[in-house]
């Protein structure tokens, strides 16, 4: 019962709903997500890890890098149907249209300007 509370809650949030859309898309950087929804490092990274810790992501580092993708296997053991049901609604709405459009001039941008890294 507690994983679902987590991910119901993790749901409740226009931000993380946003965040998941993009992520369906491919696998991104913080910066390429903040960039995307026109958010802030901090809250593009407190989000990414309640989403993660809702079970709903995965996460791998490089360097001092960290990248989010949807954790496709997890998801449809944990909750069948549910990422489904979310992409299904999603595609309906105009706002993550929007942002799957911005998604594609995100750029990977580090300590010293922008850093070339191989899309995944």
């Amino acid at each position: 019962m507690r994983e679902l509370t987590k991910a119901m809650k993790a749901l409740s949030d226009e931000t993380r709903l946003r965040m998941l859309n993009v992520l369906l898309d491919r696998e991104c950087c913080v910066c390429e997500v903040m960039r995307t929804l026109d958010i802030s490092q901090t809250r593009a990274s407190r989000n990414l890890a309640m989403l993660h810790d809702a079970g709903f992501l995965k996460m791998r580092k490089d360097g001092l890098w960290s990248f989010y993708s949807i954790d496709r296997m997890g998801l449809a053991e944990a909750f069948p149907g549910l990422l489904e049901a979310i992409q299904e609604t999603l595609d309906k709405k105009q706002c993550p249209a929007r942002d799957r459009e911005r998604l594609k001039e995100a750029r990977r941008v580090g300590l010293g300007g922008i850093r070339e890294l191989p899309a995944t």
